[in-house]
């Protein structure tokens, strides 16, 4: 299941660019990763997605080379995560939860800092440096010590300067994390662009909206891979229908339907429910039905298309019962 429908959209020549077999990572008695067999092509955004705890960022550590499985495998750009780690770092832009700016320097003297760390050559810095400062819309602030920025602007100056040596393959754990929504907005545009330019990127991220922008998406729970494919497909994989409604006691309403024997499963979508049946008209009559019984009153109740935050709850929902046995 974890492989389907490998090519994908946005990859250019579907040559594959990072490949994982049996990837296995254990602390102690947590198996972070478990057995992950995952396949990413050159030229593709790459969304890992999953609840805190899934494995997202102990995946792209180990695809960084950063830290070595336990067992199994996986290769970037041809090259094995153990024996080669270095010539992969070469490759690699790897922005961490925490991108480890400072504060205390400017955005300029942050972006000479970290060319010097990736030996980025004296002739060739300072047009990158222009380049880049313009790509982040950062130009105008390249005097402003890192500190003073705002959150975006520092997850901006971050991505600047990860792709200072302009890495063919970026990693991003979580990048938009904390930010306001104009700045993730303004952060994925930028991220449009590198994919247009061929970078491969591999995106950690916690929002729905940010997985409808990727061409894969993977869904990570408890250490490993349950779906793999484009965000059109996992959301035409979401079993039976969506309706939606408001009812006057959402709490009691969720809990008598999750008990109605053809209701499928019971979301709540703020102050809306949305509930997932086989039939349209029978789960109209059933809902107004029991809910009539108990008082409660129901508006606005109408079809809706599952959007990727539906479906992968219910995903990973279906998941946890076969774990369970139910």
């Amino acid at each position: 299941m974890a492989e389907t429908n490998q090519s994908g959209n946005g990859n250019n020549h579907h040559e594959v660019i990072i490949q994982t077999r049996k990837l296995r990572r254990v602390f102690g008695k947590t198996v972070a990763v478990d057995g992950l067999d995952l396949t990413i092509y050159r030229g593709e955004i790459f969304g890992l997605v999953g609840p805190d705890g899934a494995g997202k960022t102990t995946t792209l550590r180990l695809l960084a080379a950063i830290m070595d499985p336990t067992s199994g495998s996986a290769t970037v750009a041809g090259y094995d995560t153990v024996r080669d780690a270095e010539a992969i770092k070469e490759r690699i832009g790897y922005m961490a939860q925490v991108f480890s700016l400072y504060g205390d320097l400017s955005v300029d003297e942050n972006l000479n800092f970290f060319a010097d760390v990736f030996g980025v050559p004296r002739k060739v810095r300072q047009e990158r440096i222009e380049r880049l400062l313009e790509f982040a819309r950062l130009t105008e602030f390249r005097k402003r010590r890192a500190a003073k920025l705002s959150g975006g602007m520092q997850k901006k100056l971050g991505l600047a300067c990860t792709l200072i040596h302009e890495p063919e393959i970026l990693y991003l754990d979580e990048p938009t994390t904390g930010v306001d929504p104009v700045s993730r907005r303004e952060f994925w545009d930028i991220l449009t662009d590198l994919h247009v330019q061929g970078v491969t990127i591999v995106v950690s991220t916690p929002y729905m909206d940010e997985a409808e922008r990727c061409s894969r998406v993977g869904l990570m729970y408890q250490g490993q891979l349950i779906e793999c494919d484009t965000p059109e497909a996992i959301r035409k994989r979401v079993p039976g229908k969506v309706l939606q409604f408001l009812p006057s006691d959402r709490l009691k309403a969720r809990a008598i339907l999750r008990n109605t024997p053809q209701i499928h499963e019971v979301q709540s979508f703020g102050e809306l429910l949305n509930v997932f049946v086989d039939d349209v008209k029978e789960g109209e009559q059933v809902i107004r039905e029991v809910l009539g019984k108990a008082g409660i009153s129901v508006s606005n109740l109408r079809q809706v298309q599952p959007r990727m935050e539906e479906a992968f709850v219910s995903l990973i929902r279906r998941r946890a019962r076969a774990r369970a046995g139910g």
